[in-house]
């Protein structure tokens, strides 16, 4: 279990040796501004980690980050699910972080599926679904809301074709108790829900479902239901909801996808599909997925959309009110309301993907 308590506090701090006592670390992963990712042995048992490794120093002037990161350990405390990444300590030295966790080498969602040219389908899309809704109704049972699901945070265990798919970074998950709304803008871009991209939003656990519903739809055509180089335009979009399913694309996708993509990307939120009802869909619990491999072409989209990713990330970092960073980076999300201040920013956080 995590070496952590509630409010952000941190239960019996850890000396740094104890870490190195307990751990060898080996070759870099990753980096960032404020923390690097490195792999880890176990020296008691040989399993292998990650371990992100945060610089108190880079961080000290930075409340809201600390803030942020005590609470995502908090959350990660409580997540005990297959599909989501297991972290395991939180380690408080006189210099550093050690955020101990799962070790995933499978790689990302978009690489698989690339992999798979020629041979991916409805019914491997179905699976995909499947396992992300199973892994968010059991973190809104549990009161936790995610709120930056994308291709980028799905990461699979292992190069193994049957290799489980996990759900990770929750640098912007938090508690939501059943009656609450969360006003706080975050997320990233192409995924975010229209609720959240309003002057005074007020939305709840239905924007991941929002989420998965654009993955979804890039899953069964290969390019994304909205899209501007514009961020502006893009939200515009959003907000209207203006999903089309043209049929070059969609000419071949069967009824029972269209249908599941419509009810889980419906502008209203309380008309929008739950994730258990997700896993009761026929197209996911029914066998109706096709079972006939997509055309050459579907690959070719995705392959597009990954370039233009890219190459609008640099222009929409400069446009951002705020600049958000992945798991390896550090992050920042303005301040969420409480009783003690009621925060009521209307600026648009969003992360960059």
């Amino acid at each position: 279990e995590l070496s952590i308590m509630g409010a952000g506090a941190i239960k019996h701090p850890q000396e740094v040796d104890e870490f190195h006592q307990k751990y060898e670390t080996k070759e870099r992963l990753g980096i960032g501004s404020t923390a690097i990712v490195k792999r880890c042995v176990r020296k008691s048992d040989g399993k292998v980690f990650a371990v992100k490794i945060i610089d108190k120093d880079r961080i000290k002037d930075r409340p809201e980050e600390l803030r942020i990161l005590h609470r995502e350990m908090e959350i990660m405390h409580k997540v005990n699910h297959r599909n989501c990444i297991k972290y395991y300590e939180f380690l408080k030295c006189k210099r550093k972080y050690y955020i101990v966790m799962e070790l995933l080498t499978g790689g990302e969602l978009v690489e698989r599926i690339l992999s798979r040219e020629g041979k991916f389908s409805e019914r491997e899309a179905s699976a995909i679904i499947r396992t992300i809704a199973q892994a968010l109704a059991y973190l809104h049972t549990q009161g936790i809301v995610h709120r930056d699901l994308k291709p980028h945070n799905l990461i699979y265990e292992s190069r193994d074709d049957r290799a489980r798919l996990k759900l990770t970074d929750f640098g912007f998950a938090r508690f939501k108790k059943k009656d609450e709304v969360m006003s706080t803008s975050c997320g990233t871009p192409d995924y975010v829900a229209p609720e959240v991209l309003v002057s005074h939003p007020q939305y709840t656990e239905a924007v991941d479902v929002w989420s998965l519903g654009v993955i979804l739809y890039i899953l069964l055509c290969g390019s994304p239901p909205f899209f501007s180089e514009s961020t502006p335009q893009l939200y515009k979009q959003i907000r209207a909801g203006a999903c089309e399913m043209p049929e070059e694309h969609w000419g071949n996708v069967t009824k029972y996808a269209k249908d599941l993509v419509r009810r889980m990307l419906s502008v209203d939120p309380k008309a929008r599909i739950t994730p258990k009802e997700i896993l009761k869909h026929p197209w996911i619990s029914g066998r109706r997925a096709s079972t006939i491999a997509f055309d050459p072409k579907h690959a070719l989209e995705i392959k597009k959309l990954v370039a233009r990713k890219k190459i609008l990330m640099v222009g929409r970092m400069a446009a951002s009110v705020g600049i958000l960073k992945n798991i390896l980076v550090g992050r920042y999300c303005s301040p969420e309301p409480d009783d003690s201040k009621k925060n009521r920013d209307s600026a648009a956080i969003i992360k960059k993907s």
